[in-house]
C-alpha cells in the first residue's frame, strides 16, 4: 500500500508493510525509499500522523541517501571478487569443473565456488546456503551465549531472508534473524542478537528497553551507528 503525507510543504511518499509485529517503525531504503513497519489493524490515520510527526527526520535521511546507489554493492561473482564474513573481507577463486550446480567452501582464508558455468543467479544462490548454514550455527551459539544476560530465552532461533530488517521477535518469543547478519563483524552480530532477545523483555523500544540493551552492551549506540552507516554492504 503506497500512501504519502506533507510536511512543511514537502511530500513524502511512503508504503505500508503490515505483519505480526508490536510497535510501528519507519525504514528508509536508499536511495529514497520509505516503509513503515505496521501491526495489523493500526487505522491509516494513526500512520500518517507518525510519519507526520517524523517528518524532519525522515527527509534529512532521505537527502543523506539520495546519491547511494545499492547496486554498487551487488556482487558479479568473479575471480578475485572479496565477499564479507564476519566482517573480513576474503577474496573468491572459481574453480570451472562439471558441477552443475554450484559449490561454495571456504579454505586457506579464501572462498572457492565450484562450477561448471558462469551463471551469477546460482552462484549467488549456492553463497547464500553456505552463509545461512554459518549464521544458523553462530547465531544459536551468540544467543545461548547471553540468555543468562537477558533473563530469558526465546522458544525458537531461526535464520531466513529479511530484506528490511536485521531481525525480529514474535509475541510468541521465536526469533528470527537476517542471514546477512554474518557478514557483519561479531560484535555487530552481538548488538542485533541482544537487541532481538531484549524484545523478550521489552516488546517494544521504551526506554526500558534501551536501558536493557545497554545493560548488556553499554556501546550499543556505537554498534547501532555501525549497522546504519555499514548495513547496504551486508548483502551479495
Amino acid at each position: 500500500m503506497k500512501l504519502s503525507v506533507i510536511y512543511e510543504n514537502q511530500t513524502i511518499d511512503f508504503g505500508i508493510e503490515y505483519s505480526n509485529r508490536r510497535t510501528m517503525a519507519i525504514q528508509i531504503k536508499p536511495p529514497g525509499r520509505v516503509f513503515v513497519l505496521s501491526p495489523y489493524g493500526i487505522p491509516e490515520r494513526i500512520i500518517r500522523n507518525r510519519v507526520k510527526s517524523k517528518g524532519s527526520w525522515i527527509i534529512k535521511k532521505l537527502s543523506e541517501l539520495k546519491d547511494i546507489d545499492p547496486e554498487a554493492y551487488r556482487k558479479n561473482f568473479i575471480d578475485g571478487e572479496h565477499f564479507l564474513f564476519l566482517g573480513k573481507n576474503y577474496g573468491l577463486r572459481i574453480i570451472k569443473n562439471s558441477r552443475k550446480i554450484p559449490k561454495v567452501f571456504f579454505q586457506d582464508s579464501r572462498f572457492y565456488i565450484e562450477t561448471s558455468d558462469s551463471d551469477q543467479y546460482r552462484m549467488r544462490k549456492a553463497m547464500e546456503k553456505w552463509y545461512r548454514k554459518k549464521a544458523d550455527r553462530i547465531i544459536d551459539d551468540r544467543v545461548e551465549a547471553y540468555a543468562h544476560k537477558i533473563g530469558k530465552e526465546p522458544v525458537s532461533v531461526k535464520v531466513k531472508e529479511q530484506k528490511k530488517r536485521w531481525g525480529s521477535c514474535t509475541a510468541k518469543g521465536a526469533l528470527y534473524f537476517n542471514w546477512r547478519c554474518i557478514m557483519a563483524p561479531p560484535g555487530i552480530i552481538d548488538y542485533i542478537v541482544v537487541h532481538e532477545m531484549s524484545h523478550l523483555v521489552y516488546p517494544n523500544h521504551s526506554k526500558s528497553f534501551w536501558q536493557k540493551v545497554g545493560s548488556v552492551l553499554p556501546d550499543y549506540k556505537k554498534r547501532r551507528k555501525w549497522l546504519k552507516d555499514n548495513g547496504l554492504k551486508l548483502d551479495l
